[in-house]
């Protein structure tokens, strides 16, 4: 039985001195043997952790304690091993690198579709726009049948190629979507911006499409960030 809890998590929120949060918590992870990455920004916090449950729960309980990242989304998955060698903190410009001016998730959201309407619609045949924000390598892995890519092989490219693609989106229902939602807080908006008026962001990402409603309307695993580099619809590593 896998014992290793994997998590998952993000908040676009405002963080004021990102370095004076780092220098906080670092010491809490590894005092717990908590591995992987976080990331901080000014615009908010992500993180791809790992290990023991009781230590996992206990590092996120500390930050549950700060207003800022009460309540976290968390996605949850389990492995045989941990997937990270070492405990790291990263002071970033954004989390999830996009460089396009006036893009504020925090105060201008576009809106979410659950996983559940979107099957529900899907089910039903309706007509909609899958637009896959991630990269070419975490396509080749596998992504929504029918979906739309550009071709992008970084988020900064995607912000790029939607100035050309805009107009094949006008006058259509578009869904976004990538592996836990934090890219689509941004491409989503941005792309009202440009002028597509009826867009949604997939509410968690295809992790959370997978935990909730399975592998339906899906062809092929989900690329992560981690050692195990792929998951299936069972969020767990591939056989």
């Amino acid at each position: 039985m896998s014992r290793i809890l994997n998590i998952a998590t993000y908040r676009f929120v405002g963080i004021d001195d990102p370095a004076a949060l780092k220098a906080s918590v670092l010491p809490k992870a590894q005092a717990l043997g908590v591995k992987g990455t976080i990331l901080l920004a000014h615009e908010g916090i992500n993180m791809f952790l790992a290990g023991a449950e009781t230590a996992v729960r206990s590092f996120l309980a500390i930050l549950d304690d700060d207003p800022r990242f009460a309540g976290l989304n968390i996605k949850e998955s389990w492995s045989d091993t941990v997937p990270f060698k070492r405990m790291k903190i990263k002071l970033r410009p954004e989390i999830v690198t996009f460089r396009q001016a006036n893009v504020d998730p925090v105060n201008a959201p576009a809106p979410f579709m659950t996983p559940a309407e979107l099957k529900r619609r899907l089910d039903a045949g309706e007509k909609l726009v899958l637009l896959d924000t991630r990269n070419d390598v975490e396509v080749a892995k596998g992504t929504f049948d029918n979906a739309v890519f550009w071709g992008n092989t970084n988020f900064t490219e995607f912000g790029e190629m939607a100035h050309t693609h805009v107009d094949e989106l006008r006058n259509k229902t578009v869904v976004s979507f990538c592996t836990g939602g934090i890219r689509c807080e941004k491409a989503a908006p941005f792309l009202q911006d440009l002028g597509v008026k009826d867009v949604y962001q997939l509410e968690g990402g295809i992790l959370r499409y997978f935990e909730l409603v399975g592998r339906d309307h899906y062809t092929g695993d989900c690329f992560v960030f981690d050692e195990r580099r792929a998951v299936d619809a069972t969020l767990s590593k591939p056989a």
